[in-house]
Order: C-alpha cells, then sequence, then structure tokens
C-alpha cells in the first residue's frame, strides 16, 4: 500500500463520519500539529487525542465543519493535501478557508499530520 493509498483510506473515513474506520488509519503514536492559539490548538498524541480534537471542533461547529480536499500528492511518505473547510458558529464569522495539509504515513498508517491555514488569525478567532 502506498502512502497515498492510506490517505485516501484516511479521507474515506472522515468524509463518511467513520471514527473508527478513521482512527484505524492512525498510528498508536500519531502526532497531530493543529496550529493557532485557539483552546483546540496545540500537538494531539495519540488517536484518541486526535478523535478528541475532531470531535471538538464539530462540537463547537454544531457538525457543520466540512473540510473538503482539492488536490493530493505523494512523495514517498509523505502526502500534501490542498483543502478548503467550513464551518459555522452561532455568534461568529463563519469559517470559510483554504488550507493545505500535510501527513506523514509509515508501515499504512498515518504518523504525523501538519495543518496550515490561509488565515490563522480569522480561525483561531472562529474556535475560540
Amino acid at each position: 500500500m502506498t502512502a497515498l493509498d492510506t490517505f485516501n483510506r484516511y479521507l474515506a473515513s472522515l468524509e463518511a463520519g467513520d471514527m473508527g474506520a478513521l482512527a484505524a488509519t492512525l498510528h498508536p503514536g500519531v502526532v497531530w500539529h493543529q496550529p493557532g492559539a485557539h483552546p483546540l490548538a496545540g500537538d494531539h498524541v495519540g488517536p484518541d487525542a486526535v478523535l478528541g480534537l475532531l470531535g471538538g471542533m464539530m462540537e463547537r461547529s454544531a457538525g457543520s465543519l466540512i473540510v473538503a480536499t482539492e488536490s493530493s500528492i505523494a512523495g514517498g511518505d509523505l502526502v500534501a493535501a490542498t483543502v478548503c473547510f467550513t464551518a459555522k458558529r452561532d455568534g461568529r464569522a463563519d469559517l470559510d478557508q483554504h488550507g493545505v495539509d500535510v501527513f506523514r504515513i509509515q508501515d499504512d498508517r498515518i504518523v504525523e499530520v501538519w495543518l496550515m491555514s490561509e488565515n490563522q488569525p480569522a480561525e483561531d478567532l472562529f474556535w475560540s
């Protein structure tokens, strides 16, 4: 299986909302680097922490968070994906941004994730 195959399994799980299948794509020591200066920012280590982060985002956005992958490319054990992510939250300006997500994959599992968004201050305000 290639790194891109693993990423596509992760993506299909995310789109289907299948957290069990998503967790199966994560290495036990996965590190998810969530950028920013908001309560959900920081390094999230392990599948439970990553699922907790994603759940926290869904909770804060009342289930409205959508992450759409526009394109993805792989090079060795890295996959880079351009994404568009949107969400709504009462009392906040809607979140509607583009970004780049980078995944490091080893032994058919995601071991590290870095996220970059086009307007981090606006994202910080939304999640705060």
